[in-house]
Order: C-alpha cells, then sequence, then structure tokens
C-alpha cells in the first residue's frame, strides 16, 4: 500500500511564522539583535536556535500532533545536519512511543545519521557519480567501488536513498536529460536495481525535460500513455515482485558480474531462489558482453520475452542499453 511522509523543516522558518514575533528568543540573531538565515542566500527563512530548550519541546510537540491527529508514517527531514544530532535522538525516541514503526529519512549523508535516529539517507555521492559517468568523465567502475564500500560501512538494515533526480538537483543543476542525456533511463535502472531504496521525483514518470521553477508554482504537463509512464511502472513492479531487490534488510545479496567488458556494467541480486541480472552498456558506443556462469529459465522484463540460458548469455548491446533479467 501507499504510506505517506511529511517534509519536515526543524532548522528554519519562515519569517511570517508566528513563532517570529511570539517566540524571538527561538531564533539565532547577529550582533545587532536580527534574525538572520541560516546561510546568507537564503534570505527568506530564519534560523532557529536549538540552544533553546523550549524550541525543542515545541518542534517536537508539532511533528506529534501530525502522527496522532493525520496518522502520517514519517517525516522527511529537510537539512538534517544543519539541526543537533541529539535533537533527531529525543525527537525519535518520542515519537517511536506513539508510533513504533515511524520511519525517519534524512536529506543528509552518513552513518551517524543511521546509527540512532534515521532510517534512511540520501546516496548523494553514488548520486553524482553516476552523473560523471554519464557525461564519460569517470568510468563505470567508480560506481561498483560505492557500492562495497557502502556495504561494509552501513549496517544491512540502513536503506540508501537512490535517485537521478530530485527538486534540488532539478531546479538548480538541471533535469536527468541536461545531466544524463540519452543514459537518463539506464541510470534510472541502475538507481531501482542497486541495494537501496528508489526516488522518482515529481514528473519524471512523463519525461519532465524543465527546470520547475523553485519558489513558484510552476505546473507539470501530465500526458496519458506516457512511454515513461510504462517504463516506471515497470521499474516499480520489477522492484516489488522480486525479493532480491527489496529494500534493506530484507532484500538479497549484491554481486558484479564479470562480463568481459568493464564498459558494461553487470550484476546479480539474488535472494533464495529469486534472482535478477542487470547489464547496462554504460557507454555512447555498441558493446558486446559475455556471461559464462549463468544457468537457468530468465524473462527479459522490458522486452517481455523468456529464454533459457545454458552456462553462457551474449549480447550485442547498443549505446546506454539495458538489460535486465528475472529468474
Amino acid at each position: 500500500g501507499m504510506h505517506i511522509i511529511l517534509d519536515w523543516v526543524a532548522n528554519h522558518s519562515s519569517y511570517d511564522n508566528v513563532w517570529i514575533s511570539k517566540k524571538p528568543e527561538w531564533y539565532t540573531h547577529d550582533d545587532k539583535g536580527n534574525i538572520i538565515p541560516p546561510v546568507a542566500d537564503w534570505s527568506d527563512v530564519a534560523d532557529l536556535n536549538y540552544d533553546q530548550q523550549e524550541l525543542r519541546e515545541a518542534m517536537i510537540n508539532s511533528m506529534k500532533f501530525w502522527i496522532k491527529e493525520a496518522n502520517i508514517d514519517g517525516f522527511r527531514c529537510d537539512v538534517a545536519m544543519e539541526v543537533p544530532m541529539d535533537f533527531w535522538q529525543h525527537a525519535v525516541d518520542e515519537l517511536q512511543a506513539i508510533k513504533s514503526d515511524i520511519f525517519m529519512l534524512a536529506e543528509a549523508e552518513g552513518l551517524a545519521f543511521h546509527n540512532d535516529a534515521f532510517d534512511m539517507t540520501y546516496g548523494w555521492n553514488m548520486h553524482h557519480q553516476m552523473n560523471l559517468v554519464a557525461q564519460g568523465k569517470k568510468r563505470p567502475t567508480v560506481l561498483d567501488s560505492i557500492i562495497i564500500a557502502e556495504q561494509k560501512e552501513y549496517p544491512k538494515e540502513a536503506y540508501r536513498m537512490q535517485f537521478t533526480s530530485n527538486h534540488d538537483e532539478n531546479s538548480w543543476n538541471g533535469t536527468e536529460f541536461e545531466r544524463m542525456g540519452e543514459a537518463a533511463q539506464l541510470f534510472a535502472v541502475y538507481a531501482a536495481t542497486i541495494p537501496g531504496m528508489l526516488l522518482i521525483y515529481s514528473g519524471q514518470e512523463v519525461a519532465l525535460n524543465k527546470r520547475l521553477q523553485f519558489f513558484d508554482k510552476d505546473e507539470i504537463i501530465w500526458s496519458e500513455n506516457h512511454p515513461y509512464t510504462k517504463f516506471y511502472s515497470t521499474l516499480i513492479k520489477l522492484k516489488h515482485d522480486h525479493p532480491a531487490l527489496w529494500n534493506g534488510a530484507y532484500g538479497g545479496s549484491y554481486r558484479q558480474i564479470d562480463d568481459g567488458n568493464e564498459t558494461v556494467f553487470s550484476f546479480t541480486c539474488e535472494k533464495e531462489k529469486d534472482k535478477i541480472i542487470v547489464l547496462l552498456n554504460m557507454s555512447n558506443t555498441p558493446q558486446t558482453i559475455l556471461l559464462s556462469e549463468e544457468k537457468g529459465k530468465y524473462r527479459n522484463v522490458f522486452a517481455d520475452k523468456k529464454l533459457r540460458i545454458k552456462g553462457h548469455y551474449s549480447a550485442n548491446m547498443k549505446p546506454w542499453e539495458y538489460i535486465v533479467l528475472s529468474k
């Protein structure tokens, strides 16, 4: 089913927030006594001061309200790294006393956020490296090194959020088509099948190819029967139907495959009898791959064709082509 989490901004508030006039001491001030923003160019918001215990209590009570009154399932915590960790730890203890399975996403990266407070963090490093590989500035091998390093650093139950776009990336750095070009679909497949939880940003399911205005209403043009809608539906169904691709400790084991071609990024995810093979030509030139240790009956997910692999599998892949096989 569907779960709902709220975007929670604990670091700052707008200047028309009632706290500005009623609780000015809850904010950070300059040496002239003026309330100031968290950083200079965030001039539209006011920095909250977590040295104030009453602020901490009010913030937690506000979060509790949405659990008690609306039964929401969790929070996506904006710029979580700018709020003291001991606040998040105390907040989560209080929230879990009301709803034990409350889900906490930190807009931040690092093991420390998982240790005591958060279930999921942003895979920023992976995202930036995907962009560089798509632009031909890095080799695909850098991606596997990140996965291996994170599997050693993070516990199995730690969710890492994988994405090709989000609100910041779209507005400030460009759409996935600007940053990734013809590789956009391939990296969506990659983000959905490596260990972690997939984020699909508004409009990606209809191939949104414009930078949305960050501070103004900017509508997405929705269309029926768009090919990207089918593409993302297939990806979501793939991840939902196959335990090998489930998130965190519920998912399977990741293993890179030696396909004889460093340009083609190949790997398997496997849990018990469920197995997924992913082949990704991460280049703008045709490539040939050969798998020599795979056997069994598979289905080519995106081509919707069945095949039997008898000890080896070869494929001539077009530039930026992806193949996903499910067993």
